[in-house]
């Protein structure tokens, strides 16, 4: 079973909560040991970023636009 859940400061360390559902799902109790896989949820404009290399920037691009078409007309 797959879930995501928020760290929360604890005191020195760092917590997470089970959700009741998981709980109950699963059978968990109190004092029962349980194996957890921890993998950390990457933003999604970390994962898109750098796909666009090689292009230029929009702000960029009009700036430069901007000076190719005074220079026509001065």
């Amino acid at each position: 079973m797959t879930i995501e859940v928020e760290t929360k400061q604890w005191g020195n360390s760092l917590g997470i909560i089970i959700p009741k559902e998981v709980i109950n799902a699963l059978k968990i109790k109190a004092k029962e040991k349980i194996i957890i896989k921890i993998e950390k949820k990457e933003s999604p404009l970390k994962e898109l970023w750098g796909l666009g290399k090689g292009k230029k920037l929009t702000q960029k691009a009009r700036e430069e636009n901007r000076k190719n078409l005074e220079s026509k007309w001065i």
